[in-house]
C-alpha cells in the first residue's frame, strides 16, 4: 500500500511506527460557523481512510479535533451576544448533526481545545523552558522560529517568503515577525483562562500539537487535512511538537485538495460558500459522496452546475439496476471477488476513488448485459459492488425508497424538457456533435442536467 507523502513529496510504502496499530489524527473544524462543502470532503475522506486501512487489517485510532475558541469565535460570540463557550457547544451540536445526515462515522477519539487547556499550557511551559519559546510582557506568547533549524521542511518556505499571507500582530513583543502566538493575552470581555503568563488563551497551531501528543504520545503515524493547512498550520504543528520531542512528529503528512465553485476559490469573501445543510437538502448523502470522491483527493474538486445532478443521474441508473437484479434474483447470495480485489488495488494506490469510482460503469453495463441474458451473475454483482462500495458510503440503501426518493418522476419534467431531451438524443445518434452541444445548454438554462449512456439519457434538476 502507497500513500502520498506531503514531507517528501512522494508516494512512499506505507509502513506504521508499529505493527499492525495507526495512529491517525485530522484536523477538524473551527466551529466559528456552518459545516460547508469542504469541511464535509475532508470528514469524509478521512473516515475513508479509517475504514480502508482497518479493512487491511490495521487497528486503527483516529482523533479528530474541533477547534472550539479562537478569533473567529471570540467575534461571532460579540455578534451574537452569545457567550464563547456556549456558541461553540451549539455549533459543535449542530454541525455534528449534519455530518450524521452525510453518513460520516465518529472518529475514535473527539479532542476539544477547550478540554486541554491544562495540557496546552504545560507543553508551552516546556517549550519555554527548552530555549523554543519565550512570554512577551503584554502576557502573549511565542514559539522562537529561529531556534528550530528545519522550519519550512513542509512548506519548503525560506524565512524571506514565510510571512506571506500570514498575518502579523504584536510585532513590538516578538524577537522577529515570523515568530507565532502560542499563548495569547485575554483581552477585555474575551473567554480566558489562568496560566503562567496571565489570563489568555491558546494560539490555534499549539492546540492540535498538545492533543496530539495527550492521544498518542510523541509521535504518529498519518496527519491530515486541507492543503490550505501545510502553512503555516501544519509547519508551527511540525516545529512546536519535535522541538518539544527531538523526535520526527508525523511518518506521512496527508492533505487533500481545496473546493472550487465554477473555477473559483470557495470563500465567504466571495459569497459562493456552499453550506452541506443546503447540500443534503437538494440531494442525496451519496451523490455527494460520489460527485467528490470522482476526484483524486488530492486535487481541488471543482463544483460545477451539474456536478451533483449528474452524479445524482448516475446513481439512479445504477440503483435501477440493482433494483432489478434484487427483484429478478431474490434469492442469489452469490458474490464476485474480482470486484473486491480490483477496489482494493485502486485505494492502495494512494486512495484512489476516482479510479475505484470509474470502474463502476463498466461493472453496471455487465449488470445491465447479464439482465438481458436473465443471468444471475446479474445479481452476484450487484451483490459485490454493495459490499465493496459501502466503504465509500454508496449503495447503501435501499434500491427502490432510493428511486422513489431520487429519481426524477416522468410527470415532473416540462413537456418543452422532454422535447429538448429527445432532440438532443436524436442529435447524438446522428453524431451531430454541435447541435447535442447546443440543445445540453439550453437544459441546463432550463435547470435540467443530462447524462447519457449507450442505453439512453438520464436528465436531473439542477
Amino acid at each position: 500500500m502507497k500513500i502520498y507523502n506531503s514531507l517528501t513529496r512522494r508516494k512512499e510504502e506505507f509502513v506504521p511506527l508499529e505493527e499492525g496499530k495507526v495512529k491517525m489524527y485530522a484536523c477538524g473544524i473551527t466551529v466559528s460557523g456552518e459545516a460547508h462543502v469542504g469541511h464535509g470532503f475532508q470528514a469524509i475522506l478521512y473516515d475513508i481512510f479509517r475504514k480502508f486501512l482497518e479493512k487491511q487489517g490495521y487497528r486503527v485510532t483516529y482523533a479528530r479535533n474541533y477547534t472550539d475558541v479562537d478569533d473567529k469565535i471570540i467575534a461571532k460570540s460579540r455578534e451574537t451576544g452569545i457567550p464563547a463557550d456556549k456558541y461553540a457547544e451549539m455549533m459543535i451540536e449542530k454541525i455534528d448533526g449534519v455530518m450524521r445526515e452525510l453518513d460520516v462515522d465518529e472518529p475514535t477519539v473527539w479532542l476539544k481545545a477547550t478540554e486541554n487547556i491544562g495540557n496546552i499550557i504545560a507543553f508551552i511551559e516546556e517549550l519555554i523552558r527548552k530555549g523554543h519559546a519565550y512570554p512577551a510582557p503584554n502576557g502573549d506568547v511565542y514559539f522562537d522560529v529561529d531556534s528550530f533549524p528545519a522550519y519550512g521542511q513542509l512548506s519548503g518556505r525560506d524565512k524571506e517568503d514565510m510571512l506571506d499571507g500570514v498575518r502579523v500582530e504584536n510585532d513590538e513583543s516578538k524577537k522577529n515577525a515570523y515568530d507565532f502566538a502560542l499563548w495569547k493575552a485575554a483581552k477585555e470581555g474575551e473567554i480566558s483562562w489562568d496560566s503562567p503568563w496571565g489570563k489568555g488563551r491558546p494560539g490555534w497551531h499549539i492546540e492540535c500539537s498538545a492533543m496530539n501528543r495527550v492521544a498518542f504520545g510523541d509521535q504518529i503515524d498519518i496527519h491530515g487535512g486541507g492543503r490550505d493547512l501545510i502553512f503555516p498550520h501544519h509547519e508551527n504543528e511540525i516545529a512546536q511538537t519535535e522541538a518539544l520531542t527531538g523526535k520526527r512528529f508525523a511518518k506521512y503528512w496527508t492533505h487533500n485538495g481545496l473546493i472550487k465553485v465554477n473555477g473559483q476559490k470557495m470563500s465567504k469573501s466571495l459569497g459562493n460558500s456552499l453550506l452541506l445543510e443546503d447540500l443534503l437538502a437538494k440531494y442525496s448523502n451519496e451523490a455527494i459522496k460520489f460527485a467528490l470522491l470522482s476526484s483524486g483527493y488530492r486535487g481541488d474538486v471543482n463544483i460545477t452546475d451539474d456536478l451533483f445532478p449528474n452524479a445524482e443521474a448516475h446513481l439512479v441508473r445504477f440503483y435501477t439496476l440493482i433494483k432489478e437484479a434484487e427483484e429478478k434474483f431474490p434469492e442469489e447470495k452469490g458474490l464476485c471477488p474480482g470486484i473486491d480485489k480490483k477496489f482494493d488495488a485502486a485505494m492502495s494506490d494512494d486512495f484512489n476513488t476516482a479510479l475505484a469510482l470509474s470502474d463502476l460503469f463498466g461493472y453496471f453495463k455487465d449488470v445491465s448485459k447479464f439482465l438481458g441474458e436473465n443471468d444471475p451473475a446479474s445479481r452476484k454483482m450487484t451483490n459485490q459492488i454493495r459490499a465493496t462500495y459501502s466503504l465509500l458510503g454508496l449503495f447503501k440503501k435501499d434500491a427502490k425508497e432510493y428511486l422513489d426518493k431520487y429519481a426524477p418522476k416522468e410527470a415532473e419534467v416540462p413537456a418543452e424538457v422532454k422535447a429538448l431531451a429527445e432532440e438532443r438524443w436524436a442529435a447524438r445518434l446522428a453524431k451531430d456533435w454541435a447541435k447535442s452541444d447546443e440543445l445540453r445548454e439550453k437544459l441546463k438554462e432550463l435547470g435540467y442536467a443530462v447524462k447519457d449512456s449507450k442505453e439512453g439519457y438520464v436528465l436531473s434538476k439542477i
